[in-house]
């Protein structure tokens, strides 16, 4: 699937020499592959959320999420934990870089959440630079409080914690290594340096989880 207009730019996205060819990025899709590279906002979310509803739509066999994010919008992320909720088909999330902030939601809510060794994890807050009255920056920040209680209460089930634990790990800015990240719950697995990301054609290497 190409980008359409106001598509945010993707790393795999590029024009063929051969109208009639694929880019890279549509090969994986054709694969049932898609990406949540960059910062998550609305524009990302959208486009990630068409991704997904369309093959959801289109096939019964399951769905791979690429993640690599520095964090987003707590919109954007909500956004995309509710369609992932809503999914007919298995969804399979791996962290290939970094997921940050509200980035983690996607990944935490996954049927099958697994990371890259090098991978490595932030809970934090969304941070914002606004300006604006004193009342409508009150009720901004008043309507994030809310957002940011219902993102952690979804995480803090998806995680097996209590939502007052989370939000204060994310007040706390916690790092996390892909290890800490097995132990506190956020991926299931840890794949292995030679390993298959995602199904194509051919001979195959398969992530296993270390023992």
């Amino acid at each position: 699937m190409t980008a359409g207009p106001g598509t945010p730019p993707h790393p795999l996205d590029g024009e063929p020499e051969d109208q009639g060819r694929q880019t890279v990025r549509d090969r994986l899709f054709d694969q049932r592959v898609v990406f949540l590279w960059g910062p998550l906002d609305d524009a990302l979310a959208g486009h990630l959320a068409a991704e997904l509803m369309t093959l959801d739509a289109t096939g019964d066999d399951p769905v791979h999420l690429h993640i690599d994010s520095p964090g987003g919008t707590l919109e954007a992320a909500l956004c995309l934990v509710d369609v992932i909720d809503l999914l007919g088909v298995e969804l399979t999330a791996t962290c290939v870089g970094q997921a940050v902030g509200p980035a983690i939601g996607p990944l935490a809510v996954a049927h099958h959440r697994r990371a890259t060794p090098h991978a490595r994890f932030r809970l934090s807050e969304p941070v914002f630079d606004l300006t604006g009255s004193a009342r409508d920056l009150d009720a901004w920040a008043a309507n994030q409080r809310a957002r940011l209680r219902q993102f952690c209460a979804r995480l803090a089930t998806a995680l097996g914690t209590s939502a007052e634990a989370l939000e204060a790990d994310l007040a706390s800015g916690r790092f996390l290594d892909a290890n800490q990240a097995l132990e506190y719950g956020l991926i299931d697995e840890i794949c292995e340096p030679v390993a298959r990301v995602y199904p194509l054609p051919g001979p195959r290497l398969g992530f296993t989880p270390r023992s």
